[in-house]
């Protein structure tokens, strides 16, 4: 009874208080954490799997919010006859976990869609992922989708790619690895950038293609993203970078004020 009465009293309290009603509202959005505003980004996502779907599963804290969903859906009986295509170790374990159905892109070359994170966004939807190292396989999964879902929130949002400061990956052969990020650093589309040898403690870290990686920070965005692409792959010992240029579809993005859905411009 007495916590009716508080909620009454609340109740009458506010009656012509709308001011008073909308400012508690907002406070209760904006307290969502990031791990609660990537969850919704991925459980909106997984609105596009279907039944019978060959479905990408990504990699990085927001992906996994994807893959449990579907996972969850599967027991539900919600979701049938789904077989998951991972992007590293890591997801294939947490899918296999699930009792998600696998397959590799040798077994399933077509993909009905794939959902995954990107560590920046900018306006045009093109992104930079790979800072969890998984950007190889990610690329080669998500070439291979009819749709690229890509989930995010708020906070990876760029005016250009390598705006955040932060690392933009490129992975790259073991071999004469320190020739390869002088080259990689030297390159004219890249101007500016920090190129470093991305270290597991005291040794470089590998990454599940048994690569290096090399990451480049840039104090401004990237002047021509597809033009440093292109230079950076064409650089020998060069295995790929963490720059996907028009490959995103649709992108979710969660932020305090509810979940956006932008579509790429045809």
């Amino acid at each position: 009874m007495a916590s009716l009465s508080a909620s009454r009293v609340f109740s009458r309290a506010h009656i012509g208080r709308p001011d008073r009603v909308a400012a508690r509202r907002s406070v209760r959005v904006a307290a969502l954490s990031q791990d609660e505003l990537k969850q919704q980004a991925a459980w909106k996502a997984v609105d596009y799997v279907k039944s019978d779907m060959v479905v990408g599963l990504g990699t990085g804290s927001t992906a996994a919010f994807a893959v449990d969903r579907i996972g969850q859906l599967l027991k539900e009986g919600k979701l049938k006859n789904i077989i998951g295509v991972p992007t590293s170790i890591r997801t294939f374990e947490q899918a296999k976990s699930l009792g998600i159905p696998l397959a590799t892109l040798d077994e399933q070359p077509a993909i009905d869609v794939a959902i995954d994170g990107a560590d920046e966004v900018d306006p045009n939807l093109d992104v930079v992922k790979g800072r969890g190292g998984a950007l190889l396989r990610e690329k080669m999964v998500e070439m291979a989708s009819k749709t690229f879902v890509c989930i995010v929130d708020d906070t990876k949002m760029v005016e250009g790619l390598g705006g955040s400061k932060l690392a933009m990956p490129v992975e790259i052969v073991q071999f004469c690895h320190k020739y390869t990020l002088g080259r990689l650093a030297a390159l004219p589309e890249v101007a500016g950038c920090e190129a470093k040898l991305r270290m597991d403690g005291d040794k470089p870290y590998v990454t599940d293609n048994s690569n290096y990686i090399v990451d480049l920070y840039f104090q401004t965005p990237i002047k021509d993203g597809h033009a440093a692409a292109k230079a950076i792959l064409e650089l020998e010992g060069v295995v790929d970078h963490g720059l996907f240029m028009d490959m995103v579809d649709v992108c979710i993005i969660a932020a305090s004020d509810g979940v956006k859905v932008q579509e790429r411009k045809k």
